[in-house]
């Protein structure tokens, strides 16, 4: 089953973060504990790990883009995994 990263909360008072840079790519595979994206804060920079394996199916936030925590900022699947419904809960997601 597809997998939602989202922006972690990393602190009290964190309320946004940066993408800084996608370690890995689109269709690229990953391994549990693999890092995918670093983040940045006002704070501090962040490594953003693979809760599990599978394939990086879909970036939805792009190097430099600022996001609210709980944002998702992508989607972990199978390889062969259709992830068109979990794009359509997250598109549904921002627009509420």
């Amino acid at each position: 089953m597809a997998e939602i990263i989202t922006m972690p909360k990393l602190g009290l008072t964190m309320k946004e973060g940066v993408v800084a840079k996608w370690v890995k790519a689109e269709g690229e595979t990953v391994e549990a504990g693999d890092i995918l994206l670093e983040i940045t804060t006002d704070k501090l920079t962040n490594s953003i790990e693979a809760g599990s394996a599978g394939v990086l199916k879909k970036i939805i936030v792009s190097e430099g883009e600022k996001v609210p925590c709980q944002s998702p900022l992508c989607v972990i699947g199978q390889e062969d995994e259709d992830i068109a419904a979990c794009l359509a809960e997250i598109e549904e997601s921002q627009h509420e």
